[in-house]
C-alpha cells in the first residue's frame, strides 16, 4: 500500500496531468529552484530501484499496428507472447491491448493455460512498454510511478516518426488501473534512456535526454537536476551515446547495464558493426573506466560481445543485435539470442556469471529486433514494496 494518497483520474486530468502528486509528495515544479527528489509525506526519498529487486509483476503491450510493423505483425506478436510466457514462469505478466485486439492478444498468450499472464485492456499503439509505460520509485512502504512524458522518442517529421498518441497517455491509464501514484517527470525521455544500480547512480546518454527533440532549451545540468529529483538519484553518469542513428538516439539499455552496485556490462560491438557504434562503444568504456558511482566506487566492467552479423538470422539497418537489452525477472535472466552459435553460448556464459544466482533463458526474438529493440525494451517490471521501518 503506497503512503501517499491517491487522486481521483478527474482531478488529475482537470488539473494538468500530475500537479496534484507531486505537490502531494513535495516535489518541486519544474524550473521552481534547486531539485529535490520526491519524498513520502514521511520524509523518505522514493528511489528508482535496481531492475534485480524483487517484482511484483510485469508490463508488457501488444503490438497494435499494422501500419508499423507490416506483415511482420504476426511474427512480432509470437515473439511478444513467447517471452510474456517464459517471465510467467517466475512472476506475473499484465500485457497491455487494445480492447478490439484483447481476445487476439489472451489467445496468443495462452491465457487460461498459463494463469500468470492476464490481458488489460488499455489501448496502444507499439510494444515498446519500457519507454511508454512508467517508471517505477519506491520507498519503505511506498510505491509511484514516474510518467516521463512519452514523445515519441521526438521524432515527429523525421523517418523514424510512428503515431503514439496512445503510448502518451498509456503510462497515466496502467497507473491509475492499478492504484499506483504517479508523478510526473520535468523531463521528457523514456525508460529505456534509464539505468540504475538501485543505490543511487543513474547511468544515461547525452544523445538520448539532452536533445532538442525531447528536452528543447535545457542544459545537461539541468536535466541532471531532473532526472535525480524525478527518480530519487545522487549521481547521474553521462557517457555520450548517438543522436539521430535509430529511433531511441541511442539508449542506454543497449549500451551498458548494471549487473550489481559497482558492476557494469558493457556492449562490444561484434564484427561487421557500422564504425559510429564501435565510437560509441570506445567512448563509453573510457568514460566508465574513469568513473566512480554515487558511493565513491569504481567500476568493474565486464564487456559482452555482440554477434557476428554474418552469422545471425536476423537483418535489416534497424535490427537490434544486443544481447545487452535483456531482463532481469524473480529468478531468471530473460537474454536474447540471434543465430551465431559461438556469441550465443558466450554470451549466455557472460550473463550466467554476472547473475549466479538466477537462471539464464535465451530466446530467439527476431521480429522484435527488427523493429529495433528488444526483450528489455518490451518490458517494464513493477517493484515490490520495500517493508516500512
Amino acid at each position: 500500500m503506497s503512503a501517499i494518497s491517491t487522486p481521483t483520474r478527474r482531478s488529475l486530468l482537470k488539473f494538468g496531468a500530475a500537479a496534484v502528486p507531486l505537490a502531494a509528495l513535495g516535489a518541486a515544479l519544474p524550473g521552481a529552484g534547486a531539485a529535490r527528489a520526491a519524498t513520502t509525506p514521511g520524509g523518505a526519498t522514493l528511489r528508482m530501484p535496481a531492475e534485480t529487486d524483487r517484482h511484483v509483476r510485469t508490463f508488457m503491450a501488444w503490438p497494435a499496428l499494422r501500419s508499423v510493423w507490416s506483415y511482420d505483425l504476426s511474427v512480432v506478436r509470437r515473439d511478444i507472447a513467447n517471452v510474456a510466457y517464459e517471465i510467467s514462469r517466475y512472476e506475473p505478466v499484465v500485457v497491455l491491448a487494445r480492447p478490439e485486439q484483447a481476445a487476439d492478444a489472451r489467445y496468443t498468450c495462452g491465457y487460461g493455460a498459463y494463469h500468470r499472464i492476464e490481458v488489460e485492456e488499455i489501448r496502444n499503439d507499439d510494444l515498446w512498454i519500457r519507454d511508454f509505460g512508467p517508471t517505477f520509485v519506491v520507498a519503505p512502504g511506498a510505491v509511484a510511478g514516474v510518467d516521463t512524458n512519452f514523445n515519441g522518442w521526438g521524432k515527429r517529421g523525421t523517418d523514424y516518426y510512428q503515431p503514439y498518441g496512445n503510448d502518451a497517455v498509456a503510462a497515466e491509464e496502467l497507473l491509475y488501473r492499478y492504484g499506483v501514484d504517479r508523478i510526473r517527470a520535468g523531463f521528457v525521455g523514456e525508460g529505456g534512456s534509464l539505468e540504475t544500480d538501485g543505490e543511487g547512480t543513474l547511468l544515461v546518454t547525452e544523445s538520448s535526454l539532452v536533445n532538442p527533440n525531447r528536452n528543447p532549451g535545457m542544459s545537461r545540468a539541468r536535466v541532471e537536476e531532473e532526472l535525480k529529483r524525478s527518480l530519487g538519484q545522487d549521481k547521474v553518469i553521462w557517457v555520450p551515446g548517438l543522436a539521430g542513428a535509430d529511433i531511441t538516439d541511442c539508449h542506454i539499455d543497449c549500451l551498458a547495464r548494471f549487473t550489481a552496485p559497482g558492476k557494469v556490462l558493457l556492449d562490444k560491438p561484434g564484427p561487421d558493426t557500422d564504425p559510429r557504434w564501435v565510437r560509441v562503444y570506445q567512448d563509453t568504456k573510457r568514460i566508465l573506466q574513469s568513473a566512480t558511482d554515487a558511493r565513491g566506487r569504481r567500476l568493474q566492467i565486464t564487456e559482452l560481445p555482440g554477434p557476428d552479423k554474418k552469422l545471425i538470422r536476423g537483418e535489416g539497418k534497424e535490427f537490434l543485435s544486443s544481447y545487452s537489452n535483456y531482463y532481469t525477472v524473480n529468478g531468471a535472466v530473460i537474454a536474447p539470442q540471434f543465430g551465431d552459435r559461438y556469441a550465443d553460448g558466450l554470451a549466455y556464459t557472460i550473463l550466467q556469471a554476472a547473475y549466479p544466482d538466477r537462471r539464464v533463458v535465451q530466446l530467439n526474438i527476431d521480429g522484435i529486433a527488427s523493429g529495433g529493440g528488444g526483450i528489455h525494451c518490451a518490458t517494464q517490471s513493477q517493484p515490490a514494496v520495500p517493508p516500512a521501518r
